[in-house]
């Protein structure tokens, strides 16, 4: 990776913004807000909340105000430049995606990665970029905030949601407290999409001093000296080996249970337009098609993420290694694999994220009415059941839930699930960089379509009571008298 130089001309940023703002006044942008204002009891109420702040809810957020839909607000439980994985769990040293994608953009040539990138450091620095540093990426996306000036809280949790007639009460907590009324919810909540860690059966009951999931917050200098096993061969697995070994590590071993790594990205492969804008509306059973074989098939780690790892003489690949059990034993990990018992005194769980629900104690209200792809749109004349797959949530066009049982839970119609979650459904729209911006504009269609049939009678009354004319009166004259004199004649 060739590093970009040091000091940004700000100057060349200076001179995007002013670009930029030109841009979407020739566009007209943001639209005029256009919905009508609501209040409950006193209480003011949000058009739309949308919870995350990361690169999915940077740009639902961005899409609706463009749009006209104003009254809203994003909340993230994060601190201000620090939503999202980059700069926490992500511990890969550049992005996996080509340096070109037009990530969160929104169709605006100056609002992408590139131009912001080259107006501080120009083309020759552009050209000699392999891929981006992470940490780059996170500060392109806090200026894509602030350019924008997205209206974005953070230090604020979500801590449950209820209906209030036909509006949904949101319980904050952290740096704002309370309740929020609001019409629609956005779910922009990432990788972890509505559930949490997933975890092997192997670790249930083991302290968690022995042992972590790769998203949690790491000690990775505690590893010093130390055996340390990780799980699986996906990328995230290699990013955590290879700061663990950076980090000083006695030895790192990966215990990968498939006997051959898998070398090629499938889907990256057949990327298109016509994937993303075609992908949500095939036949249910192409969908399952789709994912079933990729998911058979493996994501691979990228080159450089591998040879992070392999270049260090005290790191070993155990291929054709299950794990079928793990106990506690003098102070270490006595891990039972299919190679044979082995030793170590810290695990990491490179498995991934669920969508079980029941995780979350603010999806309490809603876990028990979610229908998913198990309660009736899969079938088994599709393939095999496949976990991850099955308990997708089973969403509509505008990734709204959808009830398990019809008039069970209305509010869910108006809770959109725009994270990763909504892949099995939707296509790879809501929780990578590629195709975030076809996801939001989909989103935002929805939304807005929804937001003015709701409120069609006040459009309409606003239709008839419009008044404002067009022709003054004195810009003709009626000649029709003339007609008659001429007929006289």
């Amino acid at each position: 990776m060739k590093h970009t130089p040091t000091a940004p001309i700000l100057a060349g940023l200076a001179a995007l913004e002013a670009q930029l703002a030109q841009d979407l006044d020739f566009l007209e942008l943001p639209a005029k807000p256009w919905v009508p204002a609501r209040s409950r009891d006193g209480m003011p109420v949000r058009d739309v909340v949308v919870i995350g702040a990361g690169m999915c809810g940077l740009a639902a957020t961005a899409k609706l105000v463009l749009t006209g839909i104003t009254n809203v607000v994003a909340y993230d439980a994060a601190p201000a430049g620090f939503e999202g994985p980059w700069i926490t769990f992500a511990r890969m040293q550049t992005l996996r995606s080509p340096k070109t994608l037009h990530g969160p953009s929104l169709g605006l040539p100056q609002l992408t990665f590139r131009a912001w990138f080259t107006a501080q450091w120009g083309v020759e620095a552009w050209r000699s970029l392999d891929k981006i540093p992470k940490g780059q990426w996170m500060d392109y996306l806090v200026w894509y905030r602030k350019v924008l000036g997205l209206p974005v809280r953070n230090s604020v949790r979500m801590t449950g949601l209820a209906p209030v007639g036909d509006l949904i009460a949101i319980d904050i907590d952290g740096a704002e407290s309370g309740r929020v009324l609001t019409r629609r919810l956005v779910l922009a909540t990432g990788r972890s999409g509505l559930g949490g860690f997933a975890v092997p059966d192997f670790l249930n009951g083991i302290d968690r001093a022995y042992w972590a999931h790769s998203a949690d917050d790491i000690d990775f200098d505690a590893l010093k000296g130390k055996r340390v096993a990780v799980i699986g061969a996906g990328a995230s697995s290699m990013d955590n080996a290879a700061t663990a070994l950076e980090a000083g590590a006695g030895s790192v071993d990966m215990l990968i249970r498939r006997k051959e790594m898998p070398r090629i990205n499938k889907l990256t492969g057949i990327g298109s337009p016509g994937v993303v804008l075609g992908m949500h509306e095939l036949p249910d059973a192409w969908k399952w098609k789709f994912f079933d074989y990729t998911a058979s098939t493996q994501t691979p780690p990228p080159r450089s993420s591998t040879l992070r790892v392999s270049r260090h003489a005290n790191a070993r690949f155990l291929l054709g290694c299950g794990i079928v059990a793990v106990k506690e034993d003098a102070g270490s990990l006595l891990v039972e694999t299919t190679q044979g018992p082995m030793r170590y005194d810290f695990m990491i769980a490179a498995t991934g994220f669920s969508n079980d629900f029941s995780d979350r104690p603010e999806f309490a209200a809603l876990a028990p009415h979610i229908r998913t792809w198990s309660d009736g749109r899969y079938t088994p004349d599709m393939g095999p059941t496949r976990a991850g797959m099955s308990d997708a949530p089973d969403l509509g066009p505008a990734f709204e839930f959808r009830e398990r049982i019809p008039g069970s839970c209305p509010m869910l119609a108006h809770i959109h699930c725009f994270n990763d979650a909504a892949m099995l459904t939707h296509g790879k729209v809501s929780g990578d960089i590629p195709a975030v911006s076809a996801g939001a504009d989909r989103l935002v269609r929805g939304i807005a379509s929804s937001l003015f049939a709701e409120d069609v009678e006040t459009h309409f009354a606003n239709l008839i009571a419009y008044d404002t004319p067009e022709l003054l009166g004195d810009e003709w004259v009626d000649s029709t008298p003339l007609l008659h004199k001429e007929a006289a004649l």
